[in-house]
């Protein structure tokens, strides 16, 4: 339990720092956020139009469309331009509860790979390097590739860093760690 608990709390940590580096100092991901200056018209308008939280696919049907409905639609949005819109009534910058929330979910991801790697009878470094670095190459495109293939939301070059950096030196603690361990166990 302490091998598992240990491996996941660093593991978690190492992902935390990687994330973090990439989204700030490094501003890997400065293409999902771009700048344009007309920002402040754009807002005003939303602001008139959208009444709640809630994040809109534009132009698309409202619920309970029927069959013709969707097929007006598709021939008439087709070849036209069209957004996705995640749309918040108040800018909120307090991000404590976002960052121990991200570090939980961080431990709870590589607790999970842990548990499963320990129930390799001999682990070595190799064997938890790899299986890290393809759980992380799993996360990626499980959901920012996935993502990007519906809705072209976003430049995936910074989410491909992300996979390979964090869960790359990951995968190296864990092999240390995980791998160290089990030769003693077994000597």
């Amino acid at each position: 339990m302490k091998r598992l608990l240990i491996g996941a709390l660093v593991g978690g940590v190492i992902i935390f720092i990687c994330q973090s580096l990439s989204w700030t100092i490094l501003d890997l991901h400065r293409p999902a956020n771009q700048y344009t200056p007309n920002q402040d018209k754009i807002m005003a308008f939303l602001n008139e139009q959208i009444t709640q939280d809630g994040s809109f696919l534009l132009p698309t049907l409202p619920v309970g469309a029927n069959e013709d409905m969707i097929k007006k639609y598709m021939m008439e949005a087709e070849g036209k331009p069209w957004a996705i819109l995640a749309y918040h009534k108040k800018m909120d910058f307090s991000m404590g509860m976002n960052i121990v929330r991200v570090i939980i979910v961080n431990i709870l991801m590589v607790g999970l790979l842990c548990w499963i790697l320990l129930r390799i009878p001999t682990l070595k470094f190799s064997t938890v390097f790899l299986a890290t670095l393809f759980t992380g190459f799993i996360v990626f495109l499980n959901a920012p590739y996935t993502n990007h293939i519906w809705y072209e939301t976003f430049d995936l070059t910074a989410y491909f860093i992300d996979a390979l950096v964090g869960w790359g030196l990951t995968g190296l603690w864990l092999g240390w760690w995980l791998g160290k361990k089990t030769a003693k166990a077994a000597s």
